[in-house]
């Protein structure tokens, strides 16, 4: 087979190496990929954006399937136009990537089919928003942006002071563009966070290993919201109850609320819950592998990826059993220095190779190459990813390849998977 990724950071990294395992691929293309995908993978040069450019592409390379693997693209509709063509896809289309595209969609979804989450109400207009939050005086209280925001379009201010200049960066400076549009105002909830992807062809559900994703910039759960800075797998509070609670209360019923609203969900749906003291919450929806979750719950996957994707395109899923690895894993995201706010670029990698000597993978979310050198290229450069007999073997390994990889002003956590660990 000859697959088609579209995509350029660490998931689609993740992505590729786990497809490179399949016996029945021969050939893997990326758009526009990066500079470490690009050992893995032959690179062009068409926008994950780019419609037409992808469709033209998956013509001229004649890819049998496409991986369509971030937000933007799936929200836009690629997942249609590649259909229109013929092309086997892995991908919801836009009708049902809209459950990631608008928050205020997938709220109204939540709310109409009985599907925990947290009370909101959605506003259009600035002034009414903080009427609201003045009134309510409840903080930490919840602000999101309706619509996409690489990740970084939620907002929990802890005063009235910050709520009214968050509302007016997202509202008034756009700094979210026409996402800010709309804003929905959630009750702040408590417990543990639980990430958890799972696989769905629109008849059934098969959730992957669960994960522990780690948001904030800075040790102890401090500092900016980011798009994630380490994750482990397992989560030691997704227990088998916890697991058996969300399947019967919110995987089946969100794919059938989908299905009953016309918009049939085909491909990765990715539940981002909280454990509440009244039991499991949906915190929000991804309508794609989530980043950095993948890089921990990919190499704990078993079955052939393709036969999984080939499934869920045929809508087959309920015949193929999904095997995963016991072990645990672990991945220390490697940031450029002022990440998530401004940064600098073109910086050299140097130890890459080291860290893949001790059993760690490392995949590459913002390099590119410069000549024979790998140089900085994003906020999150690099996921070192480990697996290991136990979760703290695991954060043994990754922190180990971190310490041999250098560039200036690397920014990394030095506590992911602590939080886990103290749970056990």
């Amino acid at each position: 087979m000859r697959v088609l990724v579209v995509g350029s950071g660490g998931r689609e990294h993740a992505l590729i190496k786990k497809i490179k395992q399949s016996p029945r691929v021969d050939y893997i293309a990326c758009c526009p990929g990066n500079g470490g995908i690009a050992y893995d993978a032959e690179c062009f040069n068409v926008g994950a954006t780019d419609i037409d450019g992808v469709v033209q592409l998956a013509k001229e390379i004649k890819a049998d399937f496409v991986v369509v693997a971030p937000d933007d693209p799936l929200v836009m509709g690629m997942v249609d136009a590649l259909h229109q063509e013929g092309f086997a896809t892995f991908g919801p289309d836009a009708k049902a990537a809209i459950i990631e595209g608008s928050k205020v969609f997938s709220k109204n979804l939540m709310l109409q089919y009985g599907i925990p989450t947290a009370e909101y109400k959605v506003f259009d207009n600035p002034s009414e928003v903080i009427d609201y939050i003045t009134a309510k005086n409840e903080f930490p209280t919840v602000i999101k942006a309706d619509g996409l925001a690489l990740g970084k379009g939620v907002i929990i201010p802890e005063t009235l002071e910050e709520a009214i200049a968050g509302v007016k960066e997202i509202m008034e400076d756009k700094i979210f563009g026409a996402s800010g549009n709309q804003v929905v105002v959630e009750e702040f909830l408590t417990g543990p966070e639980v990430s958890v992807l799972a696989f769905t062809d629109g008849k059934c559900v098969k959730p992957m290993v669960s994960s522990m994703d780690h948001k904030r910039a800075l040790d102890g759960d401090k500092g900016l919201n980011t798009g994630g800075m380490g994750t482990v797998s397992p989560n030691p509070y997704y227990t088998d109850a916890v697991a058996q609670e969300c399947m019967d209360k919110i995987f089946l019923p969100t794919v059938q609320a989908m299905n009953a609203e016309g918009r049939t969900f085909k491909g990765c749906l990715y539940f981002g819950l909280m454990i509440t003291p009244k039991g499991p919450k949906v915190i929000e929806y991804n309508c794609r592998f989530g980043d950095p979750e993948t890089q921990v719950v990919l190499p704990r996957l078993k079955t052939d990826i393709m036969d999984i994707f080939e499934a869920i395109n045929n809508e087959t899923l309920s015949d193929l059993p999904i095997e995963w690895d016991d072990r645990a894993c672990a991945c220390v995201i490697m940031a450029s220095g002022g990440y998530p706010k401004a940064y600098p670029k073109g910086l050299a990698i140097t130890g890459l190779t080291a860290g893949d000597l001790d059993g760690v993978t490392v995949y590459h979310a913002g390099t590119k190459r410069d000549g024979e050198q790998l140089v900085t290229a994003g906020g999150r450069v690099l996921g070192v990813t480990a697996l290991g007999d136990t979760l703290q073997e695991a954060l043994d390994k990754a922190y180990d390849g971190v310490e041999k990889i250098h560039f200036d002003g690397a920014h990394f956590r030095r506590d992911i998977g602590q939080r886990a660990l103290a749970a056990k």
